[in-house]
């Protein structure tokens, strides 16, 4: 509860008055609990990962028609694609390496990301990823893992959406 706070608070601060912030308000707390349950269970439920992308889109489709939004609907439509499409890919490249909630949780996290722009999706995926290579580095250096060990990407998924979602609306 305290996280959720914390992430809704950062989020209020970057995005100000602009009506993006309702979303992102909505969102959160679903974000929050992913990592939760991803790290627990290693999982991610398709009742949360499904509505999640469901909801940004149509959320922030509904932002769009809103005086002085700060993003684009058609490039949050257009990174959910892209970034589901590109998990899909590593899923289908390595199923044991890369799980399909992480390419469901993909679709949402690419329309949030996708709102303020390419440069926002970049980073946020590249926040991900960096995310969880020092995390899985961490694990093998302290010897609790080894190069074969899975981890839940979910968390670092949206740790680094959450990083990119901040910049997108710092520079809005």
């Amino acid at each position: 509860m305290i996280a959720t706070a914390l992430v809704c608070a950062a989020l209020a601060a970057a995005t100000g008055t602009r009506p993006e912030l309702g979303v992102w308000l909505l969102l959160a707390p679903v974000g929050v609990l992913l990592t939760v349950v991803d790290f627990r269970v290693r999982r991610l439920p398709d009742p949360l990962t499904l509505p999640f992308a469901g909801a940004a889109l149509a959320l922030l489709g509904l932002t769009a028609l809103v005086p002085e939004h700060a993003g684009q609907w058609t490039t949050a439509l257009l990174g959910s694609l892209a970034l589901g499409g590109g998990y899909f890919a590593l899923f289908l490249i390595n199923p044991a390496g890369m799980g399909f909630g992480d390419v469901k949780l993909a679709l949402g996290t690419g329309a949030v990301l996708g709102w303020y722009g390419w440069p926002t999706v970049m980073l946020g995926t590249f926040a991900g990823f960096l995310l969880g290579a020092l995390y899985g580095g961490a694990l093998v250096v302290a010897r609790r893992a080894d190069r074969k060990t899975a981890i839940a990407f979910g968390p670092f998924l949206i740790t680094g959406a959450f990083l990119g979602l901040l910049a997108g609306a710092l520079t809005a």
